[in-house]
């Protein structure tokens, strides 16, 4: 395939360069993360009339992904020399998630960032995902557009929020909730025996199956268990548990510097009750202030409105908004009283 580019991508004799899209080798990862780093460093600098010092301020998403998933991770190579691409794409059971998607400012305009689409789609029907996902910039039209091409559909905004946890008041309950009839406690995934992990699984995917058939988090689990990323907080009552929350510390995860981030978390369907997801927000700050971070991160999907209504009521402030954008089947899992966050960066 061949690919136009701006003046600076062409070869000193003024010829096309060859653009190959193939899968991400081991010894291109640090080269995926500098095109992520400067691709999103040029756009924000656009937008925000300064370069930040890191595009994501401290996040990294390369890595681990790429251990998880490899063959979903892609970049367009010119010439079998230069990386001027990349995506990423993962799988949550029935659900694919595809993103950061970039591709160097100069080689932009020419079809590479489509073709990048293109193959993370194939990826997603091999395995038979039935719903794909992206979020992307909701004052953007051109990344409205390309994902539009492939017939992702924009929805409802994320709201990515923030805490601060550093002096922080003591914890208070929402408006109108009542306190929890049996008490509840929290357990990290990694203090469990070896043994006793895939059972916990399986009782994670019972959940998230019930939020949307389909749904699996265990491939997040085991890698931010397996590469100390962070940890998954259990929300038992008992022997039950009524939740969990994937979360990364700073490192060499998703976590900006300085915060504890939070991936997913879902409170059981049967048992969402707002007195369980502000009982379970404070475990995490209280785990926050452990750990020695200044903030929690939650990001919550705002058509999971009671969530949202939750986080605000417990003094949390958005930070900023994506849009959502679907193709595939589309409503029958988004119930608004579902007690979920989750982000699909």
């Amino acid at each position: 395939m061949r690919a136009t580019v701006d003046r600076t991508g062409l070869d000193p004799q003024g010829r096309l360069p060859k653009v190959q899209v193939r899968r991400v080798r081991k010894g291109d990862l640090s080269k995926v993360k500098d095109v992520f780093e400067q691709t999103f460093g040029d756009f924000l600098e656009r937008q925000l009339g300064t370069r930040p010092r890191q595009a994501f301020s401290g996040a990294q998403y390369v890595h681990h992904r790429w251990l998880m998933e490899p063959w979903g991770c892609f970049v367009a190579e010119e010439d079998n020399a230069k990386i001027v691409g990349a995506a990423l794409a993962v799988t949550w059971g029935s659900l694919g998630l595809l993103g950061p998607v970039a591709v160097l400012t100069n080689y932009q305009n020419q079809t590479i960032g489509q073709q990048l689409i293109h193959a993370a789609q194939e990826f997603f029907d091999e395995n038979k995902a039935t719903l794909h996902g992206c979020v992307t910039y909701p004052t953007s039209p051109k990344h409205l557009f390309l994902y539009h091409k492939f017939g992702y559909r924009p929805k409802s905004l994320t709201c990515v929020m923030s805490r601060a946890i550093d002096r922080m008041p003591p914890r208070t309950a929402p408006a109108g909730a009542k306190a929890a009839k049996a008490p509840l406690a929290v357990r990290r995934f990694s203090t469990l025996e070896e043994t006793k992990k895939k059972a916990a699984l399986a009782r994670l995917h019972r959940i998230t199956n019930a939020v949307c058939r389909g749904l699996d988090l265990s491939k997040e689990v085991e890698i931010v268990d397996g590469l100390a990323l962070g940890d998954t907080l259990l929300l038992e009552r008992g022997r039950d548990v009524a939740g969990f929350a994937i979360y990364h510390t700073p490192g060499v995860s998703e976590a900006p510097t300085g915060a504890l981030y939070v991936k997913f978390l879902a409170i059981d369907p049967p048992q969402r009750k707002v007195e369980h997801l502000a009982e379970f927000v404070a475990a995490i700050e209280a785990l926050g202030q452990e750990v020695g971070v200044q903030r929690v991160i939650l990001p919550v999907y705002t058509r999971y409105w009671l969530a949202y209504s939750t986080l605000v009521q417990c003094g949390y402030q958005v930070d900023f908004t994506m849009i959502r954008m679907q193709r595939g089947k589309q409503e029958d899992y988004e119930d608004p009283t579902h007690l979920v966050l989750d982000d699909w960066r």
